[in-house]
């Protein structure tokens, strides 16, 4: 499914603003061509446009964003406005709050509990996929008054099992941790299936309804750390609540 406007991912089981970007409907340049949302490389100029273009898209402002400096780890951060933290997941109950998630190549989990009004957004690379990240962003929503089974998550678009190849020492971790379903071996190389683990991650969770997007960020449409040789822009996974009747906020861009 697409967004109006941009040409952005959406999930079926999420009634609630939120998109999966793409590389397309932006105006970054060169290695970065396309709706790239990270600055630390880019020129900040365009990537600002681009992330106005797509708070706009959901009917948000462009200070709307709450986000991460992600460093691949367990930490889930509970955004009250926005702003911005060190970690790898965010949940809110919060209207007006655009949780973002950067990804590459790993994958970004969107999560909602239309009526206990929570949500949150998590950052799944293999290191958070080990330590559960995605169980750890439920566990937090259930904290603020979530219940499992009313919690709608969506797993976007990351690298694809059969792209994704990783040495013995990152399959030993997945072993350990009790994934070693999601290693593949192909032709003597050793692969992981994030997509994979992190759906079934989030079913022992006990999530009510889940959607994979199925789509591996190697393709053309995306960003793509590994394809690109580590010069790549990002995409963003973004889900916010709504600001209701008679609330304000940041002016809208």
């Amino acid at each position: 499914m697409t967004a109006p406007g941009l040409p952005l991912l959406r999930a079926p089981n999420l009634a609630v603003p939120h998109a999966f970007t793409t590389r397309a409907g932006g105006v970054s340049g060169g290695a970065y061509a396309g709706l790239n949302l990270d600055d630390r490389n880019d020129d900040p100029r365009p990537v600002a446009e681009n992330r106005a273009r797509l708070a706009a898209a959901l009917g948000f402002g462009a200070n709307d964003f709450a986000r991460l400096n992600q460093v691949h780890g367990v930490q889930v951060v509970h955004a009250q406005a926005p702003g911005f933290w060190e970690g790898d997941a965010l949940v809110t109950a919060t209207p007006g709050v655009l949780l973002a998630i950067g990804t590459a190549d790993c994958y970004p989990l969107l999560l909602a509990d239309l009526e206990a009004g929570i949500i949150g957004a998590a950052h799944a690379g293999w290191k958070g996929t080990v330590g559960r990240i995605g169980q750890r962003t439920v566990e937090q929503m259930v904290n603020l008054g979530a219940r499992p089974e009313r919690i709608h998550a969506a797993v976007g678009p990351g690298i694809c099992g059969e792209q994704y190849e990783v040495g013995e020492d990152v399959a030993a971790q997945f072993r350990a941790a009790g994934l070693g379903e999601w290693v593949l071996e192909r032709e003597g190389r050793t692969h992981l299936d994030l997509a994979g683990a992190n759906r079934a991650l989030l079913q022992e969770a006990g999530v009510g309804d889940l959607w994979v997007s199925g789509r591996c960020s190697t393709e053309a449409d995306f960003y793509s750390y590994r394809r690109d040789a580590g010069q790549t822009g990002r995409m963003w996974a973004v889900i916010g609540l709504p600001r209701g009747e008679g609330q304000t906020g940041e002016a809208r861009a």
